[in-house]
């Protein structure tokens, strides 16, 4: 069953959405050579408390911290750890959930360490282009069309670039819990799917590959990397489907 969240819901949704955005923040100026994933980890950690939130992530079947960090040809689900110093050009994903009082948010962003043109540039073009297709993805979440119109504007704008769509994770609905009903994979057909309706919330997430669209999860149980070792990137926001069009409740 798909929840329909009322507008006081939403607004609860929006105050966890917008503890998740700053949290991100905060990670994402901290990312520079030199830098430890699990330095990323401990302000993810003191973030979400100071603000008053409680993370998603941590304890979620197990996952062991607040925050995911991917790196490079880790597509998701990467653990932090003292161990991984970040290096100049590397692109890193940082993934993070958040509930407070109840309601969850849920958002991503890929980042470059260090000066942008640092990175390869088809490295910089696939963070670009998984931007861009979580934005035409955005876009179709409105009142009326069908849930496959998000997958479909996702896929085609990734593969019309010349990137490929990773199909073994996809998106979710989101509200009293992390995970709900529908999937929203990032790939499908236009009219496909659940009508959208006013209430829904989804977190709409693209994980683009710079090569084969192949992924294997490595002997920690967790982290995700593409087969072929090309480099992947993530975006994610949580958006709510509403009468006057989506509204990105992890924007600014």
């Amino acid at each position: 069953m798909i929840a329909r969240r009322t507008q006081p819901e939403l607004e609860k949704m929006r105050r966890s959405g917008q503890v998740v955005h700053e949290v991100l923040q905060r990670v994402r100026a901290a990312v520079r050579p030199g830098a430890s994933t699990w330095d990323l980890e401990e302000i993810a950690d003191a973030t979400i408390r100071e603000l008053g939130a409680t993370s998603a992530f941590r304890g979620y079947h197990g996952f062991p911290c607040v925050l995911c960090v991917s790196v490079n040809e880790q597509v998701i689900h990467g653990i932090p750890s003292r161990k991984r110093t970040l290096q100049p050009g590397e692109i890193v994903s940082l993934d993070c959930g958040v509930v407070v009082n109840g309601y969850y948010a849920d958002h991503a962003v890929t980042v470059v360490v260090g000066s942008a043109e640092l990175a390869p540039v088809p490295a910089r073009k696939l963070m670009e282009v998984t931007e861009g297709a979580l934005a035409a993805g955005i876009e179709q979440a409105r009142v009326g069309r069908h849930l496959g119109d998000i997958s479909q504007a996702v896929q085609q704008f990734a593969e019309s670039a010349g990137f490929s769509v990773v199909r073994e994770f996809v998106g979710h609905g989101i509200g009293t819990h992390l995970h709900e009903d529908p999937q929203v994979p990032n790939y499908g057909a236009a009219g496909s799917g659940p009508k959208l309706r006013e209430g829904m919330v989804l977190a709409i997430e693209p994980m683009l590959n710079e090569g084969g669209p192949g992924v294997q999860v490595l002997p920690d149980g967790w982290t995700a990397v593409t087969t072929d070792g090309t480099m992947s990137a993530h975006f994610e926001h949580t958006v709510a489907i509403t009468a006057n069009g989506p509204w990105v409740l992890t924007g600014a």
